[in-house]
């Protein structure tokens, strides 16, 4: 019986079982549930322009039916716009249309969304989205349902009191002893392989 043999037959040998635990976690928001908080919210911030921005072109006999993007009815809505996003999902974590349909923006990386996440994704990665609007898209098949907007700044956006089943699959960790035996088991591999090239 050779040293090899003996390790062997001494050795605990290891078990790579694999454990199951369930995980249940927030589900994510498909297309068409963010599309019509979307349009929601488009209809708000409408009402909003309506209300302020308007009366005061009225009032300075400005023209509200210029198109070029430099003009001041455009400017002056794209601030709106992009405003409404940035500071309701940095203060509530969610737009008014988001509110009633009961859904939610996190962070993947944060515990509580950031000023750069909420900028990468509302003012930046929006308009992107919003030049290429075939990007919004995206969501169906990117993982977490996210659009590029959301990739960008790492952020999902989650039904608020939704949870999925999720299964983990773990492999338990080698034990000390364990991992010492295979390393001897090893070493004694070694030696026995220059023992017999040294008989040769």
């Amino acid at each position: 019986m050779t040293n090899h043999e003996l390790m062997l037959q001494t050795a605990p040998s290891p078990t790579y079982n694999l454990a199951t635990s369930k995980n249940y976690v927030l589900k994510t928001a498909g297309f068409w549930v963010r599309f019509w908080a979307f349009l929601l919210d488009i209809l708000i911030i409408a009402a909003i322009g309506g209300i302020i921005i308007n009366p005061i072109f009225y009032l300075m006999d400005w023209s509200l039916s210029q198109s070029a993007w430099y003009a001041p009815i455009s400017i002056l809505s794209a601030i709106l716009y992009y405003s409404y996003f940035v500071l309701m999902t940095k203060f509530f974590g969610q737009t008014i249309g988001k509110m009633a349909l009961g859904l939610r923006v996190i962070s993947l990386k944060h515990e509580q969304l950031t000023w750069s996440d909420v900028l990468f994704r509302d003012w930046i990665g929006r308009v992107i989205s919003n030049i290429f609007k075939p990007l919004y898209l995206l969501t169906v098949v990117m993982p977490n349902n996210q659009g590029l907007h959301d990739f960008f700044a790492d952020t999902a956006v989650v039904h608020e009191n939704v949870y999925i089943e999720k299964e983990l699959i773990s492999t338990p960790a080698v034990e000390p002893n364990q991992s010492l035996a295979l390393e001897k088991i090893e070493s004694t591999e070694e030696v026995e392989i220059v023992s017999e090239s040294t008989d040769k």
